[in-house]
């Protein structure tokens, strides 16, 4: 089945549940209209569906070779990173400064969006806006303009370096040693795993940032310093000299994203690979934040590209395949028809839709508040986007996977077969709630970090926030809408008694214990309040029909279908840790 950039759920979502006119308002961008977002994203589009998208299953069926001379991805990638690169889309929110568009943050989330039709391809240029952020934020001038713009043109990718065999979401217990030289370089060794794109063929140079430790540094993360490594040395004026001591030297073998190269990255085995300080010593958990959150809110993007993937998948699967009789037909009617008419395949397709509707609206305003902040210096802007950051991370990609695995069960039999690319939907989205920080650890952040930031006030204002959207849609003329006003306005109840019991815990292990099912309750609600939002704007009557029917439909569903299982999550929030304990570690490894 062929992947179709959605570009007019994109915009809608963009515009009328993420108020990415706002940033249009703002006068802050140069050049930003109406007119320059539909050109945008129509371009955009006609890549990710032509170039992107078919490259997937052919990368999934190929995959990566690592030989003597590297690693070599599928041609087809090569030939869509070389599209992707003349089209200019990886300058498109980089500074201007540095050969970038300087246009929005959420913007550039809704083309990665498409592009996350292939999610192993847009890994790369993930790593690499990761990259570019660290440096333009915390480079000197000098290794800016040695690497900055050649990353931001695409011309080079960029890679994160964290992970070792012995430390991985613990990252204060790396071993990288970093020692430095006469000329204010450092030798660099050790071993890093989990590295995505860590050597591939389609750019000249891989410009490494790394984390290890100088001597004498203080024990944990406080001690851990970032390097800039470049696979090849860059010389003054700008060409490629000698191969740096730096080499892929295995390539994990996974369940998903195949054609992404994940690497086991050998540093110094020979002489000591030569990398130079980014920021200050003992900084470098600091300057690696800079790239992460962001990252986080990309891998929360991948969820929503793959979740639309599998959905067009299957709705186009439902709409073909035929099979049993139609619903109420009588006895003698043996004509089958297609299995979108049966009930139960009609709520897994509203299921999925639905879901991916509203992991779709909290990522795009999560980037819109960023935007906002970044431009404008508004603090409550950024502590909207901060409080959003975990939940765009982890409900997103805890719905890919859910999506997904829906999608397989409407092909029946035939999506756990490999021939119809259903199966390729589960395998690749498994990886989405594991890296970039375990979706564990977003539920953690959520509860420890982000719910006290302002003393409470600023997930106290996102509720008054979401509970104007309710009280808006119970004002309209729409029974509809106050039948969706009424659930979303009952959710936030339950929601408000659950963050502040969660909040009268502070410091004890029953938030720790309730952390992922309080971040799902938040994630359900918050996505019922953006479709709540959007079946308020097309019921003035200003969208394609069609279109507006479907959104309202999806909103009613989600508030009905979805919204139910707010109750029982507060309750395995407030379980709390006793229970978890009751087991005793011999009875539960017995």
């Amino acid at each position: 089945m062929a992947y179709r950039a959605p570009t007019t759920e994109i915009q809608f979502a963009l515009m009328q549940e993420a108020g990415f006119q706002r940033l249009i308002d703002s006068g802050k961008f140069e050049d930003l209209s109406d007119d320059l977002l539909d050109a945008i994203l129509e371009e955009a589009a006609k890549l990710a569906t032509d170039v992107i998208a078919p490259a997937s299953w052919d990368g999934d069926q190929k995959g990566c070779q690592l030989s003597e001379d590297g690693v070599k991805v599928p041609e087809s990638f090569k030939q869509a990173y070389t599209k992707y690169v003349e089209g200019g889309w990886p300058t498109l929110a980089a500074p201007s400064a540095y050969g970038g568009q300087g246009l929005p943050l959420s913007l550039s989330n809704a083309v990665t969006e498409m592009m996350n039709s292939n999610i192993g391809f847009q890994l790369c240029p993930m790593l690499s806006n990761g990259g570019m952020e660290a440096l333009a934020a915390h480079a000197s001038d000098e290794q800016k303009e040695k690497y900055l713009h050649r990353v931001v043109s695409g011309e080079w990718s960029a890679t994160m370096n964290l992970t070792e065999p012995h430390a991985g979401s613990d990252v204060g217990n790396i071993r990288a040693k970093a020692e430095p030289q006469a000329d204010g370089s450092y030798k660099i060794t050790g071993t890093k795993i989990y590295i995505t794109y860590g050597d591939h063929d389609m750019v000249d140079n891989i410009v490494h940032l790394v984390l290890a430790r100088t001597p004498g540094a203080p024990e944990g993360t406080k001690g851990i310093s970032l390097f800039v490594v470049p696979k090849f040395f860059v010389n003054d004026d700008g060409s490629l000299g000698d191969r740096n001591d730096v080499k892929c030297i295995g390539l994990e073998d996974k369940l998903g994203i195949h054609a992404s190269p994940t690497c086991v990255m050998a540093f110094g085995e020979n002489d000591g690979a030569v990398g130079w300080l980014v920021g200050a010593e003992n900084r470098g958990m600091a300057c690696m934040f800079t790239m992460m959150n962001n990252a986080r809110l990309h891998v929360g993007l991948q969820g929503v590209g793959v979740a639309e993937a599998a959905t067009q998948h299957a709705l186009a699967y439902a709409l073909d395949r035929k099979q049993g009789r139609a619903p109420g037909a009588g006895k003698d009617d043996h004509d089958a028809v297609s299995i979108i008419q049966h009930p139960d395949v009609r709520r897994m397709l509203l299921t999925m839709r639905a879901l991916t509707d509203a992991s779709r609206a909290i990522c795009y305003e999560n980037g819109v508040m960023a935007d906002i902040a970044e431009s404008t210096g508004d603090e409550a802007a950024r502590a909207k986007n901060d409080l959003l950051t975990p939940i765009s991370k982890a409900f997103s990609t805890d719905i890919a996977n859910e999506v997904a695995a829906i999608g397989v069960q409407v092909h029946g039999g035939m999506g756990f077969v490999e021939e119809t690319g259903a199966a390729q939907h589960v395998r690749d989205a498994r990886i989405l709630t594991i890296y970039e920080g375990t979706n564990g650890i977003q539920a953690m952040d959520l509860v420890g970090r982000k719910l006290p930031l302002g003393n409470g006030s600023v997930v106290a204002d996102y509720m008054a926030e979401m509970r104007e959207t309710a009280e808006t849609c119970r004002q309209s003329n729409s029974p509809v809408l106050v039948d969706i006003a009424e659930r979303l306005g009952a959710a936030i109840d339950v929601l408000q008694d659950t963050t502040d019991w969660v909040m009268a815990q502070k410091g004890s292990l029953d938030v720790l214990a309730g952390a992922t099912p309080y971040l799902r309750l938040f994630g359900l609600v918050a996505g019922c309040h953006y479709l709540a939002r959007g079946a308020h704007v097309v019921a003035k009557g200003d969208v394609e029909p069609n279109f507006a029917q479907r959104k309202t439909a999806s909103a009613q569903f989600y508030a009905h279908n979805l919204l139910s299982a707010v109750g029982g999550l507060s309750d395995a929030v407030k379980a709390g840790n006793a229970m978890l304990e009751d087991i005793g570690l011999e009875a539960l490894a017995s």
